[in-house]
């Protein structure tokens, strides 16, 4: 059988020699200006996938090894560098005119949703309502609230779910769908005598999502009706009509009788034992070369499972011809578009790439996987790179790779990604090269220069082509947020003053920057006020005074009418310095209702002047704050709606990463506001946010290991 390579990136193999060769390691491979998946196929695709993964492990494990051995500054194990520091087209809002609120209704005339991206793609989060009922994942629990009238609001139904729910859909009025991590342990070979914590000792831990689906159409009794487990863990997730995509990834399950480091008892970093530090580390190679081509194509991938009605529980096994591989050097991992199709109960597709995972965006008609370039280790002349998958996503159960390409840069997130309705697909990066340090010579790693730009790609014969792209912009800067709409394109860098750029993108081979604005912060995140206007939120920063204490979370609005002259025309902060809003960094937590023209932030702030516990702790701020956005008229704070004694009840010492009772997310219904949180949720009319109508508790979650 012919072995599979890893593009260039396996040249160095065949001299390996199992492992003992000191020669000098192969050197980082350049990016691949033609990405492309190749796909395993035939009778032997299951021998060619086994080995591929084999050449591929053995690749990490030596290059990992080589530059501890040789002392060469790498990434270890974490990859490269990118990223921003910190985190709807149209009103998404349910389609209603306003009127009169009438709180009998049997349902309110209008009201909020999750905010997305894109209109008609649902986008997983751990709050759904259809209005009249509110279904929250807390702790390990799904919670469902009826929610209207809004003075009845009461918790109706509770459900356990395994693991740690992270998101759910709401389809219909019958199904929710949620994902949870699930930590599942194995025990590990005797023969490797680990020393560990009696909470561990023994076993190894492997993550999977599972995927659970309620039956909720009767709040009083939720029942599961359909479990899966998938190894790997939770990415995204998007959902058109009832097709259900989530992307999930996969570290590779190395055997776990590796070792990432030689035992010994002498300095190995000694220059009088270098020579035995090599001798080491090429006998630490070698071993563990052994081990991973001894591994079995079961062991690197393991089958999915569900669970039956009956309770029994079924293996799926993943056809190897459903996997493919990147023609260029990417970190390694499993990337699967995983599809439920809720209108056939039991199917279940995936379609897996063999790389590390990045961004996802998805319109209604195609899904998108951004994955990096991976250079080994960093030294000048790099520069980094996101190749990009499209999936057809038009069948609602499968999703079809369709074409791969590259752009130059980092993709800070989703929004950073669009396909406009002519099929093309527009990606704000920001690029990092690596150079020469002049003033450091010994500094290996160089120093980095970044720039900014938008590329457009068209989709040909397979392939994702760069048809056009901008000028560079804002060098120096990094993108903190971006937004695509329509025919427009904005962009806002950072350093120290907030740069506001504005595209023209009707052309796509000739992508123009026409307007600048320089102000004060940053916004984090864009969203569409009306066809002229952008309301924003982010942090400002005074310029003359850049310090901490300045900070203040701010609210503004665009005019982009005239994109050569875009001008900030009203700005609203909110707290001080220790403040914080979810809605900075997710836009998920940003809530705006056109038909009421409000918008809903959670706020948390925290001020002390010393004193007890008690007084420490009452001195905390949870709350949703509530402001009237007018694009002519500018910002009226309505107030703020509490759970202020929610979060003090709880204290810290029930706190955990998985459970925070501080205020998240909101829902807005005609004239009532809710606010929710991890301890639970809060109805006021929006004219007087002092007076709650109704509050629902959750239960309080505590893991005994955290």
């Amino acid at each position: 059988m012919q072995k599979v390579v890893f593009g260039a990136g396996a040249l160095g193999l065949s001299a390996c020699g199992g492992g003992s060769n000191p020669n000098p390691h192969p050197e980082p491979q350049p990016v691949q200006e033609k990405a492309g998946l190749l796909a395993f196929q035939g009778s032997g695709a299951c021998q060619d996938l086994e080995t591929y993964l084999e050449d591929t492990a053995v690749l990490q494990m030596r290059t990992q090894l080589e530059a501890m051995r040789d002392e060469v500054p790498s990434w270890g194990w974490w990859g490269g560098w990118g990223g921003r520091f910190g985190g709807p087209e149209g009103d998404l809002a349910t389609a209603g005119a306003a009127s009169p609120s009438n709180s009998a209704a049997k349902a309110p005339s209008a009201y909020t949703t999750t905010n997305t991206q894109v209109a008609g793609v649902d986008e997983a989060d751990f709050v759904k309502n259809d209005g009249t009922r509110i279904f929250a994942l807390s702790g390990n629990k799904l919670y469902a609230t009826k929610s209207w009238p809004a003075a009845e609001t009461a918790l109706q139904g509770k459900l356990e779910i395994e693991g740690w729910p992270r998101e759910m859909f709401l389809d219909g009025t019958d199904k929710a769908v949620v994902f949870s991590s699930v930590w599942e342990r194995y025990p590990l070979q005797p023969s490797l005598g680990v020393r560990c914590s009696s909470v561990s000792c023994g076993y190894y831990y492997s993550n999977s999502v599972k995927v659970t689906v309620v039956d909720v159409s009767d709040l009083s009794n939720l029942k599961v009706t359909q479990e899966y487990y998938l190894p790997g863990a939770y990415t995204s997730s998007r959902k058109v009509g009832a097709s259900v995509r989530m992307v999930m990834n996969d570290e590779f399950r190395f055997p776990p009788e590796m070792r990432w480091w030689p035992e010994t008892t002498i300095n190995i970093w000694d220059d009088a034992h270098k020579a035995e530090r090599v001798a080491l580390f090429n006998d630490l190679i070698a071993k563990n070369e052994q081990l991973i081509r001894a591994q079995q194509l079961s062991d690197w991938l393991p089958p999915a499972r569900a669970r039956l009605a009956s309770g029994q529980v079924v293996t799926m096994p993943q056809s190897c011809d459903s996997f493919s591989r990147v023609n260029a050097p990417t970190r390694l991992g499993e990337v699967s578009v995983v599809t439920l199709d809720l209108k056939n109960p039991g199917s279940l597709d995936r379609t897996s790439i063999l790389a590390e995972s990045g961004e996802v965006y998805a319109s209604t008609k195609n899904l998108y996987v951004g994955t990096k370039h991976w250079w080994w280790w960093p030294q000048p002349g790099q520069k980094d790179t996101t190749y990009i998958h499209k999936f057809d996503i038009s069948d609602p159960t499968a999703a079809k790779y369709v074409a791969s390409g590259k752009v130059d840069g980092h993709i800070v997130d989703q929004f950073s990604m669009d396909e406009n309705a002519a099929g093309y697909f527009r990606v704000a990066s920001t690029i990092t090269t690596r150079v020469p340090d002049d003033k450091n010579p010994g500094n290996w790693w160089g120093r980095t220069e970044t720039t900014n730009r938008i590329s457009v790609l068209g989709e040909t014969q397979g392939r994702l082509a760069v048809v056009g792209q901008s000028e560079d912009i804002a060098k120096g800067e990094s993108i903190m947020s971006s937004r695509f709409l329509e025919d427009t394109g904005y962009v806002v860098t950072f350093r120290q003053v907030d740069p506001f750029f504005t595209f023209d993108l009707k052309d796509p081979s000739n992508p123009k920057k026409v307007g600048e604005l320089k102000v004060p912060g940053f916004s984090s995140y864009i969203h569409p006020l009306d066809a002229t206007h952008l309301l924003t939120i982010g942090t400002y920063i005074p310029e003359n005074n850049p310090s901490w204490q300045g900070r203040r979370i701010q609210l503004a609005i665009y005019d982009v009418g005239d994109l050569a002259n875009p001008k900030q025309t009203f700005t609203q902060e909110v707290g001080d310095s220790y403040s914080y809003s979810e809605a900075q960094w997710d836009h998920k937590a940003f809530n705006f209702f056109g038909a009421k023209k409000l918008l809903a932030i959670p706020f948390a702030d925290w001020n002390w002047g010393g004193g007890s516990e008690d007084s420490y702790w009452s001195s905390f701020t949870s709350d949703l704050r509530v402001f009237e956005v007018d694009a002519l008229k500018g910002f009226v704070a309505k107030g703020a709606l509490s759970l202020t004694d929610l979060y003090i009840t709880y204290h810290y010492r029930y706190w955990t990463y998985y459970w925070m009772p501080n205020v998240r997310r909101s829902v807005m219904a005609d004239d009532f506001v809710y606010a929710i949180s991890d301890a639970g949720l809060r109805v006021a009319n929006i004219a007087d946010l002092t007076k709650p109508l109704a509050t629902v508790s959750f239960d309080r979650y505590y893991d005994e290991y955290y």
